[in-house]
């Protein structure tokens, strides 16, 4: 193996061309996911299990990348490269095992598969016609023929599921660090943020602002200490895209990171990762440790007067601490709790000095933009929206996992082609896209037609956001949605402005009421009235954008609301909740629990068992209380 030493820039060109010869001689690799979800499912007990198996059957298992004339150096065509990847991104298939060159991809591998897999596909060249993905009749052998994949755009996630994880030879094999090694010496810190600039790149964490600019902002702060920061503190229900990063592919965010701070004259950096990503934190400390090892971080790098030491610091577990001065503060050693602006992280970011901060997917971009200019990548999107975006797929949706396709897709490939559809034949109603910042988008063909921007998203009420995307069927009550996503803004308010801390308590405190049937037609204007004024009046941009969710669904889900507020009946809750259950045994037909319902749900005769119509019911619990022979069972 070779040994990692501090290189200069001729020894990284050096060091890269071996890389790039030692991948190419891998003639097998079985790359077995690892990232969080397929870890839960036992990918690393299958990993270890066919490397001991190989192993006793006389094969050469390799782990780490060999390069030529190094003692392990691979010399037999069974030779075997097995790799620990990062998120394939088809989660409901995991555990997912790839083989390449062969571009074979088995799901839902379980350990006694393993044995199978070792005699029949990688000694024999066999497939497994079972462990192949199936759809409509039709099995697919090879991964980018899969529909799942196939109608995707993978850049930012394209080493993830391809490569070694925690091996920084492999990404350098893969042109990793050129486009840092291109800006450190061939750019300037000017030209540097009008590539960026020129590129349209627009910041992943959900405001869509111009990195260029930010960039550009900072480099132009007068002399001194400035500090790169990447946001990883991802905290959306059903987000995951910047954790797959993290954990498949660290070192572009690093990368990313140094091109930046080459930008604007930094020479410390910050990643704050989500305290509930483990892996995530883990991946980034082993990503780091080697980059220093090989002195692409630290002091003089690639020998040069250039220095920049990169540190992880794991999150207060906090929704708040997403927000950018919130996170700063977090970082300092303070409460996450946001700051008035101005002035802004450009001008006072950390430690009140010159910030450069974007998120994980952001970075990521930077080196693909550097390596491959501008104009590749304004080619891809939509005018004013460039790129791809990453998107978690989640919710009632046939194939839920980690996407990325290019702006301007629709909702409509999104759920019907990549996703497949809606589960189990059932009709879609609607996703919310952006979590709880984001709104809720309907069924119209306006709606699903309409081109996945920045701001084409903004003309019906919602956001991108981080990229969370939650698909709900017919069966989902949208007030219940609504009244979801405000109980998990509320309790994620950091508390320090008034609007958000009693505002939204207020608007839960309705949804509540009108969850429980008990709600009327003045509490659905009030919720607007409340809406309106928090979203203009919030400190910071959770608390602007916390009343979303509930402004979209009052907006194309009214009637929902009303079936809640004058009907006192709705037949989504309550076909999924069950009612009250008269026991016959027990009832005397006294008839108390029939006058005392208010929906008249309730019939029998006197003396005679009664009966509860589950159409009329709304579950307000009368029946109950007012039983004298306890024989109506509460609803569960």
């Amino acid at each position: 193996m070779m040994t990692a030493a501090k290189l200069t820039r001729e020894q990284f060109k050096v060091r890269q061309l071996r890389d790039k010869r030692a991948l190419e001689a891998q003639k097998k690799q079985v790359l077995i996911c690892a990232g969080t979800g397929c870890i839960a499912g036992g990918s690393l007990e299958i990993y270890d299990y066919i490397q001991a198996e190989c192993q006793r059957r006389g094969m050469e298992v390799h782990v780490s990348l060999i390069h030529e004339g190094e003692p392990e150096a691979p010399d037999e065509a069974h030779d075997l490269h097995l790799k620990k990847s990062g998120c394939h991104g088809f989660c409901e298939m995991g555990p997912l095992l790839q083989i390449e060159p062969d571009g074979i991809l088995y799901t839902h591998v379980h350990l006694e598969d393993c044995d199978e897999i070792i005699e029949k596909t990688l000694l024999q060249g066999e497939l497994i016609p079972r462990l192949l993905y199936q759809l409509d009749g039709v099995t697919y052998a090879k991964h980018e023929e899969i529909p799942f994949y196939h109608k995707q755009q993978r850049v930012v996630l394209e080493n993830c599921g391809t490569t070694d994880a925690e091996d920084i030879d492999e990404y350098i094999a893969r042109d990793g660090y050129s486009a840092f090694e291109q800006a450190l010496f061939e750019m300037t810190g000017e030209a540097i943020c009008k590539e960026i600039s020129d590129s349209g790149l627009r910041g992943r964490g959900g405001g869509g602002f111009p990195a260029g600019r930010k960039w550009e902002s900072v480099r132009l702060q007068p002399a001194g200490k400035k500090y790169v920061v990447c946001n990883g503190d991802e905290g959306d229900p059903g987000a995951f895209m910047d954790r797959s990063i993290m954990e498949g592919n660290p070192h572009s965010i690093i990368e990313g990171m140094l091109i930046a701070a080459v930008a604007a004259g930094s020479d410390e950096g910050y990643i704050y990762v989500r305290a509930e990503y483990p892996l995530a934190v883990s991946r980034l400390k082993t990503a780091i440790a080697k980059a220093e090892e090989m002195g692409l971080l630290g002091d003089n790098i690639l020998g040069t007067d250039f220095c920049f030491h990169l540190h992880v610091n794991r999150g207060a577990g906090a929704f708040v601490c997403g927000e950018g001065s919130a996170l700063t503060a977090s970082i300092e050693g303070n409460r996450g709790m946001p700051r008035v602006k101005p002035p802004r992280t450009v001008e006072q970011g950390l430690w009140a000095r010159p910030t450069v901060l974007n998120n994980v997917e952001t970075f990521s971009n930077v080196p693909l933009i550097i390596r491959h200019g501008s104009a590749w990548y304004r080619s891809i999107g939509t005018e004013r929206s460039h790129g791809t975006k990453a998107f978690a797929l989640t919710g009632n949706v046939v194939n839920t996992g980690l996407i990325e396709v290019p702006m301007g897709t629709t909702l409509r490939q999104i759920i019907f082609e990549i996703g497949g559809g809606i589960k189990d034949g059932k009709k879609f109603k609607a996703v919310q896209i952006g979590g709880p910042s984001g709104g809720a988008t309907t069924a119209s063909r306006e709606h699903l037609d309409l081109p996945l921007d920045f701001d084409s998203l903004k003309s019906i009420g919602a956001m991108i956001g981080s990229g969370g995307l939650v698909v709900m069927d017919e069966d989902t009550c949208m007030v219940e949605t609504a009244r979801f996503f405000m109980e998990f803004t509320q309790k994620e308010s950091c508390g320090k402005c008034v609007p958000c801390r009693e505002g939204t308590k207020r608007m839960l405190e309705i949804l509540d009421r009108i969850i429980d049937n008990k709600g009327t037609l003045e509490d659905l204007d009030l919720l607007e009235e409340l809406a309106d004024t928090i979203s203009k009046t919030a400190l910071c941009g959770l608390g602007q954008s916390a009343c979303k969710p509930v402004q979209s669904t009052l907006k194309y889900f009214r009637d929902e609301y009303l079936a809640h507020v004058v009907d006192h009946h709705c037949p989504i809750c309550n076909k999924e909740k069950p009612h009250p259950t008269i026991d016959p045994e027990k009832c005397k037909g006294c008839g108390k629990c029939r006058k005392n319902c208010p929906m008249e749900a309730i019939t029998g005769a006197a003396k005679q068992v009664h009966v509860i119509d589950p159409e009329k019911c709304i579950n307000c619990g009368a029946c109950v209380t007012n039983c004298p022979f306890g024989a109506i069972a509460a609803s569960k």
